[in-house]
């Protein structure tokens, strides 16, 4: 069974047993998450979308660290005017653990 689910502006595919990174989330480690915005449900043949969400449709999963993404680095330059900048910027993600997909 798979489902889509949306957090943090993002949609993300997940199915039971996978770890995914999403934006960084209010919670401590090793606590529960529930994901109630579901947009699509997939059982085998059977393919279910929500109209935008699907009702009666969770997942859940815990979470398993807060972390911070690779470094980037952002360079702004002009020429011929000795302009240069350099900036850094590291994002904040929450790495999840997909329990199970409940349904009706």
């Amino acid at each position: 069974m798979k489902a889509v689910v949306k957090t943090g502006g993002k949609q993300y595919q997940v199915a039971q047993g996978d770890v995914i990174k999403v934006e960084k989330l209010p919670l401590t480690e090793k606590g529960k998450v529930v994901f109630e915005q579901v947009l699509l449900l997939a059982d085998k043949d059977k393919v279910s979308l929500g109209a935008p969400y699907l009702t009666g449709v969770k997942v859940e999963g815990t979470l398993l660290k807060n972390l911070k993404d690779k470094k980037i680095d952002v360079l702004k330059y002009k020429n011929k005017t000795r302009y240069r900048r350099k900036i850094g910027h590291r994002h904040q993600r929450s790495e999840v653990k997909i329990d199970k997909i409940i349904t009706k």
